[in-house]
């Protein structure tokens, strides 16, 4: 999977998300409350009342700003269907059409329906997001590929506004595994080396553009284990790294 998302990264036209990279660094960076976002998302007097929110996500609504997007996106973490290791057989049907960087107008038409349906099952499944903006471009859908890019980079800027990702107590939250090398390849990282620490933190080791170490960054992915064990709870004392086999990246 992570070969697939480096495909799709890739053939992407990046111009659009580069606005987006260029504000990183002006985000204000705040450690999410949890507790609060869930109270706000289930409240239906808020402006962030969660059925209200996926509604406007849905309706392509570009008036959506960062604070909405915090909210949909974290708040995504306690909506019934949720499952961050789900997979999509969508994915490995196209994976072969993704790969090529010339798809045909037919193969395009094909990642389109394809795409849309998977994110009809998950409205974060950020891969096939990516693979419908760059289908759309070749098609000449400007205007709707545009406002699926506006959706990927409010996305990406909700998660890096969790934190600095620089040390665990200022770890990004992420909803997916895949996220995580996701922002980290559109930020122009190559992920060399996963590592997990006890008791919810993920380290992703990267190289910079010119193939030198950079470091790495931090994920807290608290939730996603949480949600995990909760479903498949024998796995509790046999994997405690659900992501270590790459399982966790099938979208």
């Amino acid at each position: 999977m992570r070969k697939l998302i480096i495909s799709i990264i890739t053939l992407l036209n990046l111009t659009a998300f580069a606005q987006a990279n260029s504000l990183l660094p002006q985000i204000k960076r705040e450690k999410p409350d949890l507790e609060a976002i869930k109270k706000a998302i289930n409240d239906r007097t808020s402006p962030y009342y969660y059925p209200r929110l996926m509604e406007e996500f849905e309706k392509n609504d570009t008036l959506m700003k960062l604070d909405k997007y915090r909210h949909l996106y974290l708040g995504y973490m306690f909506q019934e269907d949720y499952q961050p290791y789900r997979p999509s057989n969508v994915a490995r049907h196209m994976e072969t059409v993704y790969n090529k960087p010339n798809p045909t107008r037919q193969e395009c038409d094909s990642v389109i329906k394809y795409s849309q349906l998977a994110l009809k099952d998950n409205p974060f499944n950020l891969t096939q997001m990516m693979g419908l903006i760059h289908a759309l471009r070749l098609k000449g859908k400007r205007n709707l590929a545009d406002i699926w890019q506006y959706k990927l980079n409010y996305i990406l800027m909700a998660i890096v506004s969790t934190g600095t990702g620089l040390d665990e107590e200022n770890a990004w939250y992420v909803i997916e595994p895949s996220h995580e090398y996701i922002l980290l390849n559109l930020m122009g990282y190559s992920v060399t080396t996963p590592l997990f620490y006890d008791p919810y933190y993920e380290y992703l080791k990267v190289m910079s553009p010119r193939g030198t170490s950079a470091g790495g960054f931090y994920f807290n992915i608290k939730t996603i284990l949480e949600e995990y064990y909760r479903k498949f709870p024998e796995q509790l004392f046999d994997d405690p790294d659900p992501d270590s086999d790459d399982g966790g990246m099938d979208e």
